[in-house]
Formats: structure tokens, C-alpha cells, sequence
């Protein structure tokens, strides 16, 4: 990306969330203690804040997306054959790019940044990402050569239909270099997310959501295949979510340029932890992939019900457990490299008790609202009422794995901060098989939903066997002590689901104009969350107050100053 020597530092302000970064030397060593656990977990949650914003506009946009695209192709082959084929670099993205080189990366960064020079840190950035350029561009002519071959893997039901089959060969094909752009954007990010500066990052999806909303509406009306239009959409997409980060990394003097170091030691212990990451941070993701495996032998549909339901999932797991587990790591990593380990268990304690307040209301409130939620959103054009039952099935299937998704996060971030990639890869392993295994029970009597249901017990097996050797490596971690709180929040958040179930018995959404159910959810949404809050609140929580003081603290640094993430830097 850049040639040349390393400039000199930036300023101070390096956050893009008023973080100001990991503390060095001897001052990082002394003040360990409540205190200063407090004020760690204070910016973890103000740098969730920042992320959990823009993923929440990321969201916002996608469901947008997701509307237009359903409006056009609706459940149909065409659709089915268009997700199919853009699983395939997505999950590749998520193997080899934002779920393990991210992971890997950030914690040997966060390393060389506390205890080495900068322009060390800024050397190793360079040797990964001419090391990650070369194994990417190797991976996308790959792949668009066995395009065929990735195609028959992933949906082997396709083959009974050889138009369905060409097409989603040719769409896996167009899509493919998109791989390349977005792991070179995960490198940025996990960059940047070192240095404390989330803004740019976690703004960089919407462009992906932007670019494939334009190609549907403006490009794939006058293709002879509307498809093909949408699948440039995707490659422009990520083409954009690399370039909006390079003045993020130009402005923090940490573009990288090009430098072949394979046999550099800390290059070697980035592949080192890659490599297991590949395969158990990605357990969700090859879940994903058996069940459209699996799904292209059900009825037609299929695969697109549970794309569209995995759409509604991500949007809370998203905004609150990808941000808030992106937010943790450099924290994690950090207090791992100066030895702070009480800190990291408090921090640890903190983002689990904060991810279930949020995601345990989400999952029932998705549950109690499926029907309406996917209606609003979705019915219209060629997605019909047949397409909203299939949908919502799949949601109440997945939503009740929303929890367990988000912990899983959490507690790998965990293991790779501490430098343990070995356990996770077992549990792992575990999850994988009882995901299979499910999956071959429950799809029988189950169709659809069957699949979504056996990836989010998986999920829950994945979870609890972390958690439970993070106990037993981390005598300390105090994981009962979050009993009475997670008590609050399953009793405040029941109260809020019947709210819920209540109002989505009511005739407006079966009757009602596309309008008049948009009214009803932008009335009921707010009104649960708020007796959700207030009832934690009444019972002695103190989550909510913390989430809130944290967001409304992020857009100041200490002593008035305008922080960057008030949107001026970062």
C-alpha cells in the first residue's frame, strides 16, 4: 500500500472513540484494581458504543437491502441460487479474514504496541498484509476456477436443475474477488481497532449495504440476468469497505507496504493462531454452510428462508455481540501483555453480563413478534404469505440461539487473548459434530427450521463448554457471581415478551396496510424495550445505566475535550 520510511507518531488521540490506547511500561503494570477495572470496562463499553452505532446503521441498511432484493427475486430459484453463491466468499471472509486473521492479528499488534516501537508494530503490519495479499489473490483465482466444484459442495441439490446450477456458478464467479477486498478491509480494521479507533471500521459495512441497494435498483433492471447486476453490487462493496479505511490508516501513520518476511517470527506466530482460528471461529459459519448443504434437498425456498432469518438474527448480534466482542479483544489483549489478569476476568464477567442484557430480550422479542416482523419487512412483491411463515419458522428457530451466538464471541475472544488457540479448536470440534448430528435429526420432521434450530444448539454446547474451561483456566473468573443478574434479566425480560406475544395476536398485521404494520412495530419496539429497562432496573440491575452512561460519555474525552467519535476523527 505504501513505500518509504515510517513517519513519526500520530498525535495523542489515536481513538476514534476518546480511548487513548493501551497503557505501556511500568505505568501499565501499576494501578491494577477495581478501579482501574472500571475504567477499562468503561471504554470497552463506550468502544461497543461507537461500533454498536454504525453496525446498527449497517443494519438498518441491510434490512433495506434485504427488502429490495426479496421485492425482486423474492423465495424463488434465482434468489436461492444468488445466496448460495455469495455464501461461498462470505464464509471464506469470515474463515480467512475477519473472524481468524482478525483475531490472530490483533493480539500480537496489541503486543508489539505496548512493549516494542512503533515503528515495529507499523513493520509487522506491513509483513501480514503482504503475506495476507498474496495468500488472498492465490485463494480468488482459486476459487473462481473451481467455482463448479465449490458449488456442488455447497448446494448439491442444485444439480437436478442445470440452469440454477450455471447460475449460481457464474454469480460465485463475479462475486469471488470480493474475498480480496474485504480480508484486506479486515487487516485495516483489525489495525485500527488496535489503536483504539472503531469509528472507521465499524462505518465501513454500509457501504457494502450501499453499493448492492444501488446495483438492485439501478443496475439489475437492465441486465438481460437482474442477478448479475446485484452480484457487481457485492464486488463494488467490498472494493469500498477497504478504500474508506485507508485514510483511517494514513492518518494514524499505519499504511502498510510491501514486504516479503514469511520467516518473521511474529509473522509466524500470527499463522500460528490463524490457523486453528480458521476453523473454531468459524463454527457458525460452517453451520451455515451444512445447512444450505442440506437445505437445497428441501422444498424450493428453503435456503432463502433461512437466509432471510439468519438476516433478522444478525441484526442484534451485530449491534450488540460483534460489537462489543470486537470492542474486548484489544482490551483483553492489552491487560493479558502487562499482566493485568484480575482486570481481564472482570472484563471478561462485565461483556457477558452486559451481552445478556441485551440479547436475551432480543431473542424474545424476536420470537413474540416473528410473524410481524418478517411480514413488515419482507412481504411484498414476490415474497408472499407462504414465504413469511417459511421465514418466520426459521426465525423462532435461530432466535433462540441468539444468546449463545453472542457469548461465544466473547469467550473466544477470551482464549486468543490469552493465547490459547488449542481448546477452542477441540470445543470446537464438538459443537461441529453435534451440529451434524442434529441437523440430521431435526431436518427430517423439522424441514427448514429443523437446520436453524440444530445451529443454535450447537451454539449453546459451544458455549458452555468455553465457558466452562475458561473456569477452570481462570480460577479467578467469577462466572457464578453473574446468577442474580442473569436472574433480573430472564424475569424482566419475560415480562417484556408478553407484551409482545400480546400484541402480535392483534389483527393489524394480518389486515393491515404495509404502513400501518410498520406504525405498529415503530410503536411496539420502543415501548418493550423501555418496560424491559425499567423492570431491570426496578429489580436492581445496573446494566442499562452503565450501557448509557458509557454512549453518552463516547463523543467526550476526559477534561471536555470533543472526542474523535463524535465524528470528527477516526
Amino acid at each position: 500500500m505504501s513505500t518509504g520510511s515510517q513517519p513519526p507518531d500520530p498525535p495523542a488521540d489515536v481513538s476514534g472513540d476518546a480511548v487513548t490506547g493501551p497503557p505501556t511500561g511500568a505505568a501499565a503494570g501499576s494501578g491494577a484494581g477495581s478501579e482501574a477495572g472500571s475504567v477499562e470496562t468503561a471504554r470497552v463499553a463506550r468502544a461497543a458504543g461507537v461500533i454498536g452505532l454504525f453496525t446498527l446503521l449497517s443494519r438498518v441498511l441491510g434490512f433495506v437491502r434485504d427488502m429490495v432484493v426479496a421485492r425482486a427475486f423474492g423465495a424463488s430459484q434465482v434468489a436461492d441460487a444468488f445466496f448460495v453463491a455469495f455464501r461461498i466468499p462470505n464464509m471464506l471472509r469470515e474463515l480467512l479474514a475477519e473472524g481468524s486473521m482478525s483475531a490472530a492479528f490483533v493480539p500480537v499488534f496489541t503486543e508489539k504496541l505496548a512493549t516494542a516501537e512503533r515503528r515495529d508494530a507499523w513493520e509487522l503490519a506491513s509483513r501480514v498484509f503482504t503475506l495476507l495479499l498474496v495468500l488472498l489473490v492465490g485463494v480468488t483465482c482459486l476459487g473462481i476456477l473451481a467455482a463448479p466444484l465449490l458449488v456442488k459442495a455447497m448446494a448439491p441439490g442444485f444439480s437436478d436443475s442445470p440452469e440454477q446450477h450455471r447460475l449460481t456458478v457464474l454469480l460465485t464467479r463475479i462475486m469471488f474477488p470480493y474475498l480480496l477486498f474485504v480480508g484486506l478491509a479486515a487487516l485495516a480494521m483489525g489495525i485500527l481497532n488496535s489503536l483504539r479507533a472503531f469509528a472507521l471500521p465499524a462505518v465501513s459495512p454500509l457501504f457494502l449495504n450501499l453499493a448492492m441497494i444501488s446495483a438492485a435498483l439501478w443496475v439489475a433492471p437492465h441486465m438481460q440476468e437482474p442477478a448479475l447486476g446485484l452480484a457487481l453490487g457485492v464486488l463494488a462493496g467490498g472494493m469500498l469497505q477497504l478504500g474508506i479505511q485507508l485514510p483511517g490508516l494514513i492518518r494514524h501513520r499505519m499504511l502498510p507496504h510491501f514486504t516479503w518476511a514469511p520467516r518473521d517470527p511474529d509473522v509466524r506466530r500470527v499463522g500460528r493462531l490463524m490457523l486453528p482460528m480458521v476453523f473454531a471461529l468459524s463454527v457458525t459459519q460452517v453451520n451455515l454452510l451444512v445447512n444450505t448443504l442440506l437445505a437445497s434437498f428441501l422444498a424450493e425456498g428453503s435456503v432463502s428462508y433461512l437466509y432471510y432469518a439468519m438476516r433478522l438474527i444478525q441484526f442484534p448480534l451485530g449491534v450488540f455481540g460483534v460489537a462489543l466482542a470486537t470492542a474486548i479483544l484489544p482490551s483483553l489483549s492489552a491487560q493479558v501483555a502487562r499482566g493485568d489478569m484480575d482486570g481481564m476476568c472482570r472484563g471478561v464477567v462485565d461483556g457477558l453480563r452486559l451481552i445478556l442484557y441485551v440479547t436475551v430480550p432480543a431473542m424474545l422479542a424476536l420470537i413474540a413478534l416473528r410473524m410481524p416482523i418478517v411480514s413488515t419487512l419482507f412481504e411484498r412483491g414476490a415474497f408472499d404469505a407462504a414465504a413469511t411463515r417459511g421465514t418466520a419458522m426459521a426465525v423462532f428457530a435461530y432466535a433462540s440461539g441468539l444468546w449463545a451466538f453472542a457469548g461465544v464471541r466473547i469467550a473466544a475472544s477470551t482464549f486468543y487473548a490469552l493465547g490459547d488457540t488449542a481448546t477452542p479448536v477441540r470445543i470446537a470440534a464438538i459443537a461441529m459434530v453435534g451440529n451434524i448430528a442434529l441437523n440430521l435429526a431435526l431436518m427430517g420432521p423439522l424441514g427448514h427450521a429443523g437446520l436453524a434450530l440444530a445451529t443454535a444448539l450447537a451454539a449453546m454446547v459451544n458455549l458452555g463448554l468455553l465457558l466452562a474451561s475458561l473456569h477452570r483456566k481462570l480460577p479467578q473468573l467469577r462466572l457464578l457471581a453473574m446468577l442474580p443478574g442473569v436472574g433480573r434479566t430472564v424475569l424482566a425480560a419475560a415480562l417484556m415478551a408478553a407484551l409482545c406475544a400480546w400484541v402480535a395476536d392483534f389483527s393489524l398485521w394480518g389486515e393491515g396496510s404495509v404502513w400501518a404494520r410498520a406504525g405498529g412495530l415503530a410503536g411496539v419496539i420502543p415501548v418493550s424495550a423501555l418496560l424491559y429497562m425499567g423492570t431491570h432496573r426496578l429489580l436492581g440491575g445496573d446494566e442499562g445505566p452503565t450501557l448509557i452512561r458509557a454512549v453518552g460519555r463516547r463523543r467526550r474525552k476526559p477534561g471536555g475535550e470533543p472526542g474523535a467519535g463524535s465524528g470528527g476523527k477516526g
